[in-house]
């Protein structure tokens, strides 16, 4: 094979393969062409989406590390930073779910605890095929066995998250998890390698030769059906992880990291490579001291195998033997295999030859950027009454129908598979808006949620985008938080065909509007860019993670809590069933407004500092009459509401919006409720609680269906679905 042939089947385009001796001032030899395709990757080196992702505000003063380390720190207060990240492992996770997803959620881990924080929360946010399928069937129930099965094994707990499903991400599955870690303010560790003649240090599983080619091959490319890229998937081993993070806290703990790096996408080469560079030096690294688990790999393989469950750590001279033992208490492979160099070279060697000599800068920092094609495409319009399909003749049976998708039923199926209280400081557990996790040292609580609005933003990407955060804040509120520091993971189609690199653009700028109308910096982030196939293309995806400050004691749930309540709705703008999940990706869901988002987000969390509400729960996929059922179902317990609108039955009950919450308080409050009210947001009085039946008054008619009744059809909407043959 000629070496033009390999660069194209390593996935360098012609003109990325001239300009590598341009920068070299000579030709690669083989393993620097690897190095050099990995890291050119687009899931290493965001040629297709950096520029763009300078839009988005990064800076806050609670912001302890920003964008370009492994995750990002906010200050919390009392001396402490909370660490966060979201990315995704969506293409092996297509290949084989199980280890697909289960490596995902070490990754993640390992990001968070290359800043020195230790990982306390994990959340998944997963997109499949309709449950018709069995293929998505299997990629979906393996995914979320791996997800278990890996978080449950570290003892980390897995406290939220979300589900869809839907035929566009029928071959392209999308997986991507987040993690939160705490760690003290002045013990932050960074990847910059530092201090000529200080120690390289890998430590962690043995190298072999799973994952290889996984962030060029797998992660950068359209899926086909012509190739078996299972080798390419990671290798899961949960319990070694575990001694990982604990051996690397007790070393951070002592102080003996100069700087620490997680072995993910592209192995030795990435974390190596982005060392150096960030630190302005070089490494020198002795590739036979590796710990491999299998004989004769070659060079190239051993720097990019994404071998899981390892960390590359910079020491000084003199601390190397108290690391090694250490890492040997635990259990753990330790070796010192290279040193830091004044030069800014990394230098690779085998058999006592340089097999790699190249500027680490060239690698981590000199991918060629290049501006997406910007095809701009019609907004769609809201949909006239003549487009609206009839009204159903039973709206009791289309509400427990709609109860029972798998869109919007329980998500029960999923979460008892996760291990959601290890570590006891779970206060408000998954199914709700957004999970509420307690801090020591009473320094209050972390409100954690992630979300998306992928059909606005297929339908309006700018609007959609800003949906998207304000759903995530959303979430926030009404459990009484106030929105903290965001991560994002950019979950798109292939952004050098169609319209996808508009929608991208779009989507982000959105996406920074309502960021930095909440004062939310994004401190971390992904991009996942190609998913697609010859066949279909995923909605954009921009999946959000927020975080917020919340009183653990004060956290309040979506549950009604007791008979004779108030029940509440509080908001602003119309419902409408356009891009509903009533009736589809068709239409123009409503814009958000930005200072009435603003305006609901402080009166949520200005009513719940001051007693006011007993339950929230925000009215979102499903609209009014499956908000209300999820708020009685928990307790069992009924209500009775009536709409007065002049909308269509089917519209009342199901169509969807920016900015409604369902709330309750108790009759004494609801005065002072209304009082506290900005103009921007109303506050009705829509009914009370009681009874077993949930009950729906209309201008034309009453829909009424009992708890039990709702419950069972949301409870069986997933098993159901996989059941079916």
């Amino acid at each position: 094979m000629s070496e033009e042939a390999l660069h194209r089947q390593l996935g360098l385009t012609d003109d990325e393969f001239a300009h590598i001796p341009e920068l070299l001032g000579r030709d690669p030899n083989e393993p620097e062409l690897v190095m050099f395709s990995l890291m050119w990757s687009e899931h290493c080196s965001y040629k297709h989406s950096r520029k763009l992702l300078r839009r988005f505000p990064v800076e806050s003063d609670r912001v302890l590390q920003g964008p370009g380390e492994n995750a990002g720190v906010i200050d919390i207060g009392a001396g402490w930073g909370l660490s966060l990240k979201i990315e995704s492992h969506n293409h092996p996770s297509a290949v084989e779910p199980f280890e697909g997803a289960a490596t995902g959620v070490g990754g993640i881990v390992r990001d968070i605890l290359a800043m020195g924080s230790r990982p306390i929360a994990l959340l998944d946010s997963l997109r499949f095929g309709e449950l018709e399928s069995s293929r998505s069937k299997h990629l979906f129930t393996r995914a979320v066995e791996g997800i278990g099965h890996y978080g449950n094994c570290i003892g980390v707990p897995t406290v939220g998250g979300e589900v869809s499903f839907d035929e566009r991400y029928e071959d392209s599955c999308l997986v991507n998890a987040m993690c939160v870690g705490l760690v003290r303010a002045d013990r932050i560790l960074r990847a910059a390698a530092e201090g000529p003649g200080n120690a390289v240090v890998l430590i962690g599983n043995r190298t072999g030769r799973d994952g290889i080619g996984g962030a060029s091959v797998l992660a950068s490319a359209e899926l086909s059906e012509d190739e078996d890229r299972r080798p390419s998937v990671q290798v899961s081993d949960p319990f070694t992880e575990r001694k990982l993070m604990d051996c690397c806290l007790e070393i951070a703990d002592e102080g003996l990291f100069v700087a620490l790096q997680d072995l993910g996408a592209a192995g030795l080469t990435s974390s190596a490579s982005e060392m150096a560079a960030k630190g302005g030096v070089g490494l020198d690294i002795d590739l036979d001291l590796v710990p491999l688990r299998e004989t004769g790999m070659a060079a190239a393989e051993i720097l990019v195998s994404e071998s899981q469950e390892r960390m590359l750590g910079v020491v000084l001279p003199r601390d190397v033997e108290r690391v090694i033992a250490i890492c040997e208490r635990w259990d753990l492979d330790a070796t010192r295999i290279g040193t830091v160099t004044e030069s800014p070279n990394l230098v690779a060697r085998m058999g006592g030859e340089a097999v790699v000599d190249l500027p680490a800068g060239l690698l981590a920092d000199e991918a060629p950027l290049y501006d997406v094609p910007v095809e701009p495409q019609p907004i769609s319009a809201p949909l006239g009454p003549e487009e609206l399909p009839s009204e159903p003749v039973d709206l009791r049976a289309t509400w427990l129908e709609m109860m029972g998708r798998p869109n919007l039923g329980s998500r029960r199926w999923i979460y008892e598979q996760y291990d959601h209280l290890v570590g006891a400081n779970t206060v408000v557990r998954p199914g709700g808006d957004a999970a509420v996790v307690r801090l020591p040292d009473g320094i209050g609580g972390v409100a954690i949620t992630t979300d998306c609005a992928e059909v606005h933003c297929e339908l309006a990407p700018r609007e959609g985008g800003m949906a998207t955060v304000f759903e995530a804040a959303r979430n926030l509120a009404v459990v009484g938080a106030r929105p903290l520091a965001a991560t994002d993971c950019l979950n798109f189609p292939n952004p050098e065909k169609g319209p996808t690199g508009w929608r991208l653009t779009e989507v982000i700028e959105g996406m920074s509007q309502a960021l930095e109308a909440l004062e939310v910096p994004v401190v971390s982030g992904n991009v996942s860019l190609y998913n697609e196939s010859a066949a279909r293309r995923i909605y954009p995806t921009p999946v959000v993670g927020m975080v917020g400050s919340v009183d653990p004691e004060k956290a309040l749930g979506h549950a009604f809590q007791g008979d004779g309540d108030a029940v509440v709705l509080i908001g602003y703008g119309p419902r409408r069933l356009d891009g509903s999940e009533y009736l589809g990706a068709r239409g123009c869901p409503p814009a958000p407004d930005v200072a009435s988002e603003i305006a609901l987000n402080g009166l949520l969390v200005e009513a719940n500092d001051s007693g006011l509400l007993k339950s929230a729960h925000d009215v979102a996929a499903g609209g009014f009459a499956v908000a209300l059922a999820e708020c009685g179902m928990p307790g069992d317990l009924g209500a009775t509401v009536e709409l007065d609108t002049r909308s269509r039955a089917d519209e009342a009950l199901f169509g969807e919006g920016s900015g409604w919450v369902l709330a309750s308080c108790s009759s004494e409050n609801l005065a002072r409720l209304t009082a506290l009210a900005p103009p921007e947001v109303a506050v009705r009085h829509v009914g009370q609680t009681g009874g077993d039946q949930v009950k729906i008054g209309l201008p034309a008619s009453t829909v009424s269906a009992s708890v039990t009744e709702l419950a069972a059809a949301y409870e069986a909407a997933i098993p159901g679905a996989l059941n079916e043959h």
